[in-house]
């Protein structure tokens, strides 16, 4: 089965017009996006998009042998003309399924929000799976035995919907993550390609043809990250957001609850209101057990709180006790939190702060604690295969 992306972007197509943020002001020439409009093995087309036709003769096919137009969404503003030759465009109720002459089947899948998902299956078996922008499956409890070979989603929109199809089978190792409906969210270029491989998902350019159930090279997740940043660098959202499109993550927080601190309080109340709700939460320090388990991606959030833990457990503010071991115990502890990073099976990505490149601080206990942890950050970014620094908001790959 073989599919043609006529468009990628979203409804409003990128640039969206009279928009004027910095993304629309560069999504010029190749970065350019049209409304996404799927052509499927010239017969079947998904979501009818101004000026259809021409894209498909810029991609060297024809609408001609369209038989069966469908909607994936409510199309705001002015009706879309209809190119003369094709039928009606049309949808097709939640549940129900469609057959075409060519051998087709198409199945359509309720969504949790406005708009209708479609399951074609090719005359020869291939399975392909296209999501309305804004949307994911609604209802999938049970897991199925047979994953998609391809799936056509709004990724960054919807990362939630990537986690259903995974939970549930829908979406496995090999299926080809395809993002559409792509917005003014997130630039254009490295930027783009970035966040979707930390996802497992792939962007195309327009017009590009594409074929179902064919050897793709998928986006190599990260299995170890180190996310770097200062305060209020944004670095705890761009960890959340790696591991937002898995069906599972255990969140270790490693800051306690602090009771009776009302700011701390607003600060955790922030995070957990950010975080999904199938995420679980674990408050510890305990770390190298945890590693050594088998389970769902860890997110550490933070090492910075995590050495503010093992320096008091090992009297590193007084300079006797560090002097009589305390230094010792603590390079042990950093020696086995990288062993565990190692040698670990889970997917994990931890957050620290960079605090070595500002102002000296002050106290000689405020040195030790600078010094402390860029040799924990040292010895955990040597076990990551991938480490980013973030800066007001803007993630820079140092490594991977």
């Amino acid at each position: 089965m073989e599919i043609t992306l006529l468009g990628t972007g979203a409804p409003a197509g990128l640039p969206r017009p009279d928009c004027s943020c910095a993304v629309c002001a560069t999504a010029l020439g190749p970065h350019g996006r049209a409304a996404t409009a799927v052509l499927v093995d010239d017969a079947l087309l998904l979501d009818l998009t101004p000026g259809a036709a021409f894209a498909a003769a810029r991609a060297g096919h024809s609408l001609g042998g369209v038989r069966q137009v469908l909607l994936s969404h409510p199309h705001d503003g002015p009706a879309v003309e209809v190119p003369a030759g094709l039928p009606q465009p049309g949808r097709v109720p939640d549940g129900r399924e469609l057959t075409l002459l060519t051998g087709h089947r198409v199945r359509a899948v309720a969504m949790d929000a406005g708009g209708t998902g479609y399951a074609v299956t090719g005359p020869e078996g291939q399975r392909l799976l296209y999501l309305p922008p804004g949307a994911a499956p609604a209802g999938l409890e049970q897991a199925t035995a047979q994953s998609y070979d391809m799936v056509l989603a709004d990724v960054v929109g919807r990362p939630d919907a990537l986690a259903r199809l995974r939970a549930v089978g829908s979406a496995g190792p090999t299926t080809d993550v395809v993002a559409v409906h792509l917005d003014h969210d997130v630039p254009a270029g490295p930027e783009l390609r970035r966040r979707l491989a930390a996802a497992g998902a792939r962007a195309v350019p327009d017009g590009t043809t594409l074929v179902v159930g064919a050897y793709e090279e998928v986006p190599d997740v990260p299995r170890r990250t180190l996310v770097l940043g200062g305060a209020r660098s944004g670095k705890s959202v761009e960890a959340e957001r790696r591991l937002e499109t898995f069906p599972e993550v255990l969140y270790v927080a490693t800051g306690g609850t602090r009771s009776g601190d009302t700011e701390w309080a607003a600060r955790v109340a922030a995070h957990r209101e950010r975080r999904p709700g199938s995420w679980r939460t674990a408050e510890t320090t305990d770390l190298v057990p945890l590693l050594a388990e088998d389970g769902p991606p860890v997110l550490i959030d933070c090492l910075s709180l995590w050495l503010a833990d093992v320096m008091d457990s090992v009297g590193a503010w007084d300079d006797a006790e560090w002097a009589g071991g305390g230094e010792k115990l603590l390079r042990e502890r950093v020696r086995e939190l990288a062993d565990a990073v190692r040698s670990t099976r889970r997917t994990v990505v931890a957050v620290s702060n960079e605090v070595g490149s500002g102002i000296v601080p002050a106290t000689a206990s405020g040195r030790r604690y600078r010094d402390e942890l860029g040799r924990v950050n040292t010895a955990f970014a040597n076990e990551c295969e991938q480490v980013v620094l973030v800066v007001a908001g803007q993630a820079v790959v140092l490594r991977g």
